[in-house]
Parts: structure tokens; C-alpha cells; sequence
């Protein structure tokens, strides 16, 4: 059943996730808000009650220093157990980000069992596109009060 899937991206929007060792320090520090929509597309039941594989869509709208939209695909397997799941995710995001406009793509993934999140996300390296042209990172969701928040820190073209 595909709303056991909102599950996965329950995980993959609430999970807090810590800094990347991409960089130790960056000098420009970017934060704001966003939101996502989250769209299943397909789901495949094992034939023996043991693991479910999913595919979702991602629609994400970002305010702050980064404003911005984003497409991206999910893919989740899913254990017997509900609260087991883990996700990979692709997403390229399209916008401004500090006044400069361009675009890159993230990379994430995360896995739940039990009470236990964990999710990493990256900004994928040499993605940058535009005036985003070199852009290396770091870059964090945290969610709080049920809001979700995404926190930057970042180089540019060695900046």
C-alpha cells in the first residue's frame, strides 16, 4: 500500500540530519524555510511479506537565501516492520541563492528503525550551474515545530 510509503517521506522530511565533512569551514552561511510535496509514483510488494520498494516524486519550494524550487525522485525500501525503512534521494534545485541565480543538485539518504533517524544530505560536487558555478558544501534539514528548515554552508568558485 502506497501510504505506507508517506513513512519514508516522513523520514526523508522530518529527519534531522548533521553537518557533511565535505568542508571543515565555509565562509557563507545560508538559511530558510521550505516546503515539500511528496508524490508516489510506484510500489512493489515483495512476494513474501518481507521488503517493499517505492518510487516517489519530490516538489520543493525554499524561501530565505535560498529561493528556489526543486524536482527530485525518491527511491525507499520498506521492512515488515512499519517504523523500519531506508531512502536515497536526488534532487536538482533551481533559483537564487544569496542574489546569485543558478542551480545544483543535492544528494540524500537515510534510514529509520525503531525510534532511530539518520539522514545525509550533500550538495552534489561540480553541480552547480549558472552564477552557482562551483559551489561546494555543506548543507543540512532540520525540522522543528514541524517546519522545515534547511541550513547552507558553502563555498563559491573558491570563495
Amino acid at each position: 500500500m502506497i501510504f505506507r510509503h508517506l513513512t519514508f517521506a516522513a523520514l526523508a522530511a522530518a529527519a534531522s540530519t548533521g553537518p557533511s565533512s565535505v568542508l571543515a569551514a565555509a565562509p557563507h552561511h545560508a538559511t530558510g524555510t521550505f516546503e515539500v510535496k511528496i508524490v508516489p509514483a510506484t510500489e512493489d510488494k515483495g512476494p513474501d511479506g518481507g521488503s517493499t520498494l517505492s518510487r516517489l516524486t519530490l516538489d520543493k519550494t525554499y524561501a530565505g537565501a535560498l529561493t528556489a524550487t526543486s524536482k527530485g525522485e525518491m527511491l525507499a525500501a520498506g521492512g515488515s516492520v512499519p517504523t523500519s525503512a531506508a531512502y536515497v534521494a536526488v534532487e536538482r534545485i533551481t533559483g537564487t541563492l544569496d542574489g546569485r541565480a543558478g542551480s545544483f543538485a543535492v544528494v540524500q539518504h537515510g534510514w529509520m528503525q525503531g525510534d532511530q533517524r539518520v539522514m545525509d544530505v550533500m550538495i552534489v560536487p561540480d553541480s552547480g550551474g549558472g552564477a552557482l558555478k562551483g559551489l561546494a558544501g555543506t548543507f543540512r534539514i532540520e525540522i522543528k515545530d514541524g517546519k522545515h528548515f534547511y541550513v547552507m554552508d558553502y563555498t563559491l568558485d573558491g570563495q
